[in-house]
């Protein structure tokens, strides 16, 4: 059966069959379809006794589970001697537990823990590097089979039953070769792109901190502040704690639901610590609350809500800023609910000032604790900020909200770029291991989308 070149701008294979496995559908005519364990030995990892780890490096690197997709050299944090099942190095660790099919390769000789399946390619059948390209596709299959109450998890009987297309050696290597060079491509361009999303809020960050810290008249008279952390500031402004400034206080309404009192919607870090702004769309938690809680702890538009616990002394004072109203939605446990005084702060100004890195942190080294950090009201309410006349702060605040609204659209579409380089790189694969695409005599060759960074 004839085909048509693919959308990858790739020839197709001459001759096409059914495969007789539903979501991989035609292969070319000389391939097979064979189940991994007639092609790859699978072995189930063995937690040793956890007095037999230790974390002095060692002969055995050991392993438990596999944190992250795609590192062909995982880093192991313990190491055991002692380990009965072990990965030789050119094998696949498989996840078997949460997360599964989590795929990773082995560099080297590493022992492996019940997390773990190594997955064994038999080199005269199956290439270690076309297995681990393919293995990123059908991998799917655990996830469909993958099952458990309190995490979900597969056997090494079901790893071994998965489907893979076997080509002839000679083209597992030509397709490896392929997808080693092109994806080595795809993933450089992406790391270029991080690069600049990192770039643009780094700008971000400064153009912030800058505007609050400094003003935006670089003809501006300076005076010193007096503090060290700030050094000189615009001669005109002040310096004024928190709590001359604003009203603080610190949220007790946790997200359980308690019969009779009354339900809300809930605010709570993940809402602050992932939007800058809190709006009505936002996916709030329902709740319940009593009137008191409902009266004291009812966001207002203009409030700005700060992370005060966190497990990162880092996380600590991370703001947002309540820009729609709100009536039925609380301040949640975690949080401080700041709320200025509209006669000396302007609100959209005091959620940018805590947005600058010299204002925040303040607050992230006040913070105590050792697996989890918290801030306590003393320290919140004797933050020192910069406050410039009302009319300036609504020009600065202005300023910042067109100019942080231009940077967050660049980061947004290089965002959007990243998605579809990884949607092409994650289909170039797919294409390439189950024979859509014939790659045997293909040339090195940039796709036209990716002539420009």
């Amino acid at each position: 059966m004839s085909r048509p070149a693919t959308q990858h701008k790739r020839a197709a294979y001459p001759v096409y069959r059914p495969s007789g496995i539903e979501w991989l559908g035609e292969i070319p005519e000389h391939w097979e379809v064979k189940r991994l364990k007639f092609v790859a030995n699978t072995v189930m990892g063995q937690s040793p006794n956890s007095d037999d780890y230790t974390f002095e490096e060692s002969d055995r690197p050991f392993l438990q589970g596999n944190a992250e997709f795609g590192v062909e050299n995982p880093t192991a944090k313990y190491y055991c001697e002692t380990a009965t099942k072990t990965a030789p190095a050119g094998s696949l660790l498989v996840s078997v537990r949460a997360p599964v099919g989590t795929l990773n390769m082995a560099d080297r000789c590493y022992g492996i823990g019940r997390g773990l399946c190594a997955v064994i390619p038999d080199q005269s059948l199956l290439i270690s590097r076309f297995a681990w390209h393919t293995l990123t596709v059908t991998r799917h299959e655990l996830w469909c089979i993958a099952t458990g109450s309190t995490y979900e998890a597969v056997s090494a009987d079901e790893v071994a039953d998965m489907t893979v297309p076997i080509p002839p050696l000679t083209e597992q290597r030509a397709i490896a070769a392929f997808l080693d060079r092109e994806t080595t491509r795809i993933d450089a361009l992406i790391e270029k792109k991080r690069r600049q999303i990192e770039l643009l809020q780094e700008k971000r960050s400064a153009l912030i901190s800058h505007a609050v810290t400094k003003g935006l008249d670089p003809n501006a008279k300076m005076k010193d502040s007096g503090i060290e952390w700030l050094g000189e500031i615009p001669e005109h402004w002040e310096v004024l704690k928190l709590k001359y400034i604003a009203s603080v206080q610190f949220s007790n309404v946790d997200k359980n639901s308690v019969e009779g009192e009354e339900t809300v919607r809930l605010c709570n870090y993940v809402d602050v610590y992932n939007n800058d702004f809190i709006t009505g769309d936002l996916p709030f938690m329902s709740a319940t609350a009593t009137k008191g809680e409902i009266r004291k702890f009812r966001v207002r538009r203009g409030d700005v809500i700060i992370t005060k616990d966190s497990e990162s002394w880092t996380d600590i004072a991370v703001p947002s800023y309540v820009s729609d109203k709100l009536d039925d939605v609380l301040c949640g446990y975690h949080l401080a609910q700041i709320r200025a005084n509209t006669r000396l702060m302007e609100c959209k100004y005091l959620f940018r000032a805590f947005s600058s890195k010299p204002i925040n942190h303040q607050f992230q080294v006040a913070s105590t604790g050792i697996t989890r950090y918290g801030l306590g009201n003393y320290w919140l309410d004797n933050g020192l900020f910069l406050i410039p006349p009302l009319e300036e702060q609504l020009t600065i605040a202005a300023f910042l909200d067109r100019e942080t609204a231009r940077i967050d659209a660049l980061i947004e579409k290089v965002e959007k770029s990243i998605e579809l380089l990884r949607e092409y790189r994650t289909a170039l694969i797919s294409a390439a291991v189950t024979g859509k695409i014939d790659v045997r005599d293909s040339i090195e060759q940039r796709p036209k989308q990716f002539k420009r960074g």
